[in-house]
């Protein structure tokens, strides 16, 4: 199977027998001398011999013999190419001129000619579905193939020379579906591609996944952010077929998620069959998301309905998350805004609710947070989630702290810090596995008994960039 852009290499200029095509002099600028044509021994020929050497294996027809020289010229199809050597080579050699039909070629066996007939079976497969964007590929006959590379073999051509039938099939039935669909081609993630199988004259359709980016605000606790699957049961829901304890038979430990209070509306509007839900970083389950919100997309498989209006979207999402969860800014977005909700490198701000073991004076208070402002912290990774991450230590930096004490043992702390600093772990010390902490620089005990994140942004770009956007 190939795939190939509609396009062929343009050369200066086409010698055909004694004949030299050049362009015009230049008239402001007189020749000094009268122009010399090359001796004829010297000409240029390898064009006309190579063509003369492949029509030899008659009977081929002008699509195979064009696809031969598919590099030469600009702004034809092989047919035509081939109609052109043909005709020079019968000029050349003063021999009648004989067309050959593609029915009766040896080489491709009449499959150069069934273009149309090939666009036809993209376009029934492709049906109902919309789109805005396509690729066409195509599995050529096996024995196509070989005859292909039996001519060139032949006309002791090199083994590359020119294209091979997939690749004009590609093309050529690719620019048909396109007049009849509307849609422009893309090669590097369509909406919809379409495999044609020469032989067996089947259509196979891929259908792309379609994007929804938004912000959301997470307004209850104890909600994780995606599915969380039942450990016990592997998310199936049943242990020795009866319904799991753990889960009481939902395959889930968590009722719901954020995932399953956003995606469902999305789902429905693009009419799809599932989703899969991308967040920029995470919150704790515990901790709230305020704020502007956390950036996200939501993933649509095989969507049959690419266009559903956003500020509809976001109003179903809105009804059906109930007030628990609420979004924001939603677009259309593009498969690339995945990559950039997950990488792009962002800084957060958090505000904590933080209870001491011991009473904490306002002076000492104020030290410690100077202390831990613009520091890098050290941190290795929190006991409490060893289990799925990486033992290793992490520098993240604190680019603000600030904070009031509410009494001389609770205190509430925000902090601005880079992606991917513990909060928690840096109020709590993590029995000294981060340093330094707001706990050592007082010296008590300190526990975040509540944790909200309230923005994330970009570190140095916004994550709305409109170039990751769709109409």
């Amino acid at each position: 199977m190939n795939f190939c852009h509609w396009d062929h290499h343009c050369v200066s200029h086409l010698e055909l027998g004694n004949i030299q095509l050049r362009s015009s002099p230049d008239r402001t600028h007189p020749r000094t001398e009268a122009y010399v044509p090359p001796d004829p021994e010297n000409t240029h020929m390898t064009i006309v011999e190579d063509a003369r050497r492949v029509l030899a294996e008659d009977p081929i027809c002008d699509a195979c013999v064009g696809r031969c020289f598919a590099e030469r010229s600009f702004g034809l199809t092989n047919a035509e190419r081939g109609r052109a050597l043909r005709t020079t080579v019968a000029l050349e050699d003063d021999e009648p001129y004989e067309a050959v039909e593609p029915a009766e070629c040896w080489v491709c066996e009449g499959a150069s000619g069934r273009f149309d007939e090939f666009a036809d079976l993209v376009v029934e497969a492709l049906g109902e579905q919309r789109f805005d964007t396509y690729q066409v590929g195509t599995r050529a006959p096996p024995l196509v193939e070989e005859n292909e590379t039996m001519l060139r073999d032949l006309a002791d051509l090199d083994e590359d020379a020119g294209e091979l039938f997939k690749s004009e099939c590609n093309r050529e039935v690719g620019k048909r579906v396109g007049q009849r669909t509307g849609a422009s081609v893309d090669f590097e993630r369509p909406d919809v591609l379409a495999v044609l199988d020469v032989e067996d004259e089947t259509v196979e359709v891929t259908v792309n996944s379609a994007f929804v980016y938004g912000r959301y605000r997470k307004l209850e606790r104890g909600i994780p952010q995606t599915k969380w699957p039942c450990s016990d049961c592997n998310g199936t829901g049943t242990l020795v077929d009866s319904p799991c304890p753990h889960c009481d038979g939902t395959g889930y430990l968590y009722p719901e998620s954020v995932e399953q209070l956003t995606a469902p509306p999305v789902i429905e509007a693009m009419d799809g069959e599932s989703a899969s839900f991308h967040g920029a970083g995470r919150e704790d389950i515990d901790a709230l998301m305020l704020g502007t919100g956390r950036p996200f997309v939501v993933e649509v498989d095989e969507p049959q309905e690419r266009h559903p209006d956003p500020e509809e979207l976001e109003e179903a999402i809105n009804e059906y998350a109930e007030g628990k969860v609420e979004v924001e800014g939603v677009r259309l977005a593009s498969y690339e805004m995945v990559a950039r909700v997950k990488e792009l490198d962002a800084r957060k701000r958090y505000r904590a609710q933080v209870e001491f073991d011991a009473p904490v004076g306002e002076d000492d208070f104020e030290a410690a947070l100077l202390e831990l402002d613009g520091a890098t912290i050290q941190q290795e990774t929190p006991q409490r989630v060893k289990h799925r991450r990486a033992e290793k230590v992490r520098e993240r930096d604190v680019y603000d702290i600030t904070g009031e004490l509410t009494d001389d043992t609770h205190a509430v702390v925000e902090v601005e810090g880079e992606g991917g600093l513990y909060i928690k772990e840096l109020v709590s010390s993590d029995e000294g596995r981060t340093e330094p902490s707001l706990a050592g620089a007082l010296g008590v005990e300190a526990t975040v008994t509540a944790l909200d994140v309230v923005t994330v942004e970009g570190e140095r770009d916004e994550f709305e960039d409109e170039q990751y956007f769709r109409e």
